[in-house]
C-alpha cells in the first residue's frame, strides 16, 4: 500500500480519464510466426494488468478501443475470432471485475454485434451497473463519427417533437447524447503500435487530451510502460487554449 501511495504521488496529477488505442496485436503474432488470433489473445491477457493498475491508482475511467466500425473490413475469420475472444473475456473476467467494484460500459453500436456478443455485453453492464469504482468503457463496433451522427439525430428528433428548444442546444447537450455521457472528457490518449493517429476514437471527448504514442505493441505494453505514459502526462502543461499561469 505504501508503495502504491508513493507511486500515486510520483505520478500526480493523474488523469481522470484514460483512453487507449490498443494497436499491434497482429504484428505481435506475425513477428513470432504465430496466427494473428494468438496476438489478439495475448492482447486480451494484457488488459488484466492495465485495468487493475488503473483501478489501484484511482483513475476514474478507462476507455479501451477494442473493435471499430472499420474493423468489419478485416477477413471474416479474424472478425469471428475477435468476437469469440470478446465472449471469452466477458465470461471469464466479469466476476472478478465486479468483485473489484469496476463498472463496465460497452460503448458503440452494440445492437449490430452478433446476438450472443450483444447479450454478453448487456449482461456485464447490468451486473456491474451499480459499482462505484473504475468505469471501464469497452468500445465495440465503435466509431466517433457515427457516435456524433447518432447524437445529432437524437437532438434533431427531440427538437422536431417539441421536447427540446433549439436555444438549448449547446456543447453540453451534444456531449450528453454520446456513449460517454456522464463521464469526464478524456485527459490522456495512449496509442500503442507505432501509429500516430486517432483512427476515429473519441474525437469530441479528446478535444483537450494529451497524447502519448509508443512503438510498443499492445501485448508488450507492460505496467511499466503504462506508468511511464502516466508519468509523461504528469509533466505536461495543460493550458486549454490559455497561457501559462492564466
Amino acid at each position: 500500500m505504501a508503495e502504491l501511495n508513493a507511486l500515486r504521488i510520483t505520478l500526480s496529477p493523474l488523469p481522470k480519464h484514460v483512453g487507449i488505442i490498443m494497436d499491434g496485436n497482429g504484428r505481435y503474432a506475425t513477428r513470432r510466426g504465430l496466427p494473428r488470433s494468438m496476438g489478439h489473445r495475448a492482447g486480451t491477457e494484457r488488459l488484466r494488468g492495465i485495468i487493475k493498475l488503473s483501478s489501484d491508482l484511482g483513475i476514474e475511467a478507462l476507455s479501451l478501443y477494442a473493435f471499430s466500425t472499420e474493423n468489419w473490413k478485416r477477413p471474416r475469420i479474424e472478425v469471428d475470432t475477435l468476437f469469440a475472444i470478446f465472449m471469452e473475456y466477458f465470461t471469464k473476467e466479469v466476476e472478478d471485475l465486479h468483485k473489484n467494484n469496476v463498472a463496465i460500459r460497452a460503448m458503440g453500436n452494440i445492437a449490430a454485434l452478433p446476438e450472443k456478443v450483444c447479450a454478453q455485453c448487456m449482461a456485464a453492464m447490468e451486473k456491474t451497473k451499480n459499482n462505484t469504482g473504475l468505469k471501464l468503457n469497452i468500445a465495440l463496433n465503435y466509431g466517433s463519427r457515427a457516435e456524433t451522427v447518432n447524437a445529432v439525430k437524437s437532438i434533431a428528433l427531440d427538437t422536431k417533437e417539441g421536447r427540446l428548444n433549439i436555444e438549448d442546444i449547446d456543447e453540453e447537450c451534444v456531449m450528453s447524447r454520446l456513449y460517454t455521457r456522464g463521464l469526464s472528457d478524456v485527459d490522456l490518449v495512449i496509442r500503442t503500435g507505432g501509429e500516430q493517429r486517432l483512427s476515429n476514437f473519441m474525437l469530441l471527448q479528446s478535444a483537450y487530451a494529451e497524447f502519448v504514442f509508443t512503438d510498443t505493441l499492445w501485448p508488450d505494453f507492460s505496467d511499466e510502460c503504462y506508468i511511464a505514459a502516466l508519468g509523461e502526462f504528469a509533466h505536461r502543461n495543460r493550458r486549454y487554449g490559455g497561457l501559462d499561469g492564466k
